[in-house]
């Protein structure tokens, strides 16, 4: 599994680097035959420490996980206790699909825009009703199935989250409605 351990504004010693990749190794390795990479970022947010950590697995699906605590090694400890457990969770599930699905997740691109809050006038109008984009990005459109998709919103820490769905070849939407269950949007 390849690492890739950086810090915003701190300085990460070896210590911690060895420390990162023999944890988080452990925890992924029991429940993923075969991860790519992982990436963990320090930070700081007042007087604590914040650690996210993103792995993506062989399969395609993407695990996350984020803590802060007062240390720097509490952070990446609680850290690596909340991708333990969410993959844990999921371990039945990532198991039955890693044997189902022979290749990796097809990934299609697709723009992404970032468009500006509409400011209003004294009326309460907007001054025009064409979006000011803000930024544009490419990003992936994973090919799922539809139990996939709901996993891999899920193991993201996702509201949302736009798929292929592989059955039918179609963009659907799986999202977390307000009464805590999930809908799915087949068009």
């Amino acid at each position: 599994m390849r690492y890739q351990i950086s810090g915003k504004q701190i300085d990460i010693g070896a210590a911690l680097q060895t420390h990162v990749e023999a944890e988080l190794g452990d925890v992924v390795s029991k429940y993923a035959q075969r991860p790519t990479d992982a990436h963990v970022v320090f930070s700081r947010s007042a007087h604590e420490y914040v650690c996210e950590a993103t792995v993506h697995l062989s399969t395609g699906l993407t695990a996350q996980a984020k803590a802060h605590a007062t240390e720097i090694y509490a952070a990446f400890d609680d850290c690596c206790e909340k991708m333990d457990k969410q993959l844990r969770r999921y371990k039945r599930r990532l198991k039955d699909h890693h044997k189902d699905r022979a290749e990796p997740v097809e990934l299609y691109g697709a723009s992404s825009y970032i468009l500006a809050a509409e400011e209003a006038d004294a009326e309460g109008e907007p001054d025009s009703l064409q979006p000011i984009i803000v930024a544009e990005m490419e990003t992936k459109i994973p090919s799922l199935s539809v139990g996939e998709a709901v996993m891999q919103m899920e193991l993201a820490g996702a509201p949302v989250l736009v798929f292929r769905n592989e059955s039918k070849d179609g963009l659907n939407v799986v999202y977390r409605r307000e009464d805590g269950n999930i809908g799915w949007i087949d068009p």
